[in-house]
């Protein structure tokens, strides 16, 4: 219990291209999570409204101020707020209309956050989000519960912002 506790992952630069670029998120991090969620909309349109960062307050009203250092491609580095925490990111995977992964840190916790977009049989779209985060003490104001709950919130508003866009 102290050793996970205490757990500060792999280094920032490790954890983006050992786990993120190589579909993983760290398995040992106190504090992981996963959610899928079917949307009613065509995997273009769910990639378009995960690929616009600078939109993301459409998705989650506590995001703001994203700021990107060049256009979406693996290792361009981003900032953005989510609620009170500012984060410093970098995008590890970006396959269009497949997979959007990034690596992260906030108030010195480590998080990978991956984004897997499948299409639906039948149309549609199937998408499954999983984060990993590590920090000292992390677990003891932030735990698993918590994190998938976050987790549901923004699958929604990925599913709600997609679904609104009208498709021919």
């Amino acid at each position: 219990m102290v050793k996970s506790l205490l757990y500060t992952g792999p280094a920032l630069d490790d954890l983006h291209e050992q786990y993120a670029k190589k579909g993983r998120i760290d398995e040992r991090a106190a504090v992981r999570a996963r959610c899928d969620v079917a949307i009613d909309a065509p995997v273009g349109t769910v990639w378009d409204v995960l690929a616009t960062p600078a939109a993301w307050s459409r998705i989650d009203p506590a995001i703001r101020d994203v700021r990107l250092s060049g256009a979406l491609a693996p290792d361009t580095s981003f900032s953005w707020v989510n609620g009170k925490a500012t984060i410093r990111s970098r995008f590890a995977v970006v396959r269009r209309e497949e997979e959007l992964t990034w690596t992260g840190v906030s108030f010195g916790a480590r998080a990978v956050h991956r984004h897997v977009l499948r299409p639906r049989a039948g149309g549609g779209t199937e998408l499954e989000v999983s984060e990993s985060m590590a920090g000292p003490l992390l677990g003891l104001f932030f735990g698993a519960a918590r994190l998938r709950a976050a987790l549901a919130s923004w699958t929604d508003g990925i599913r709600r912002a997609a679904e609104a866009v009208r498709h021919p």
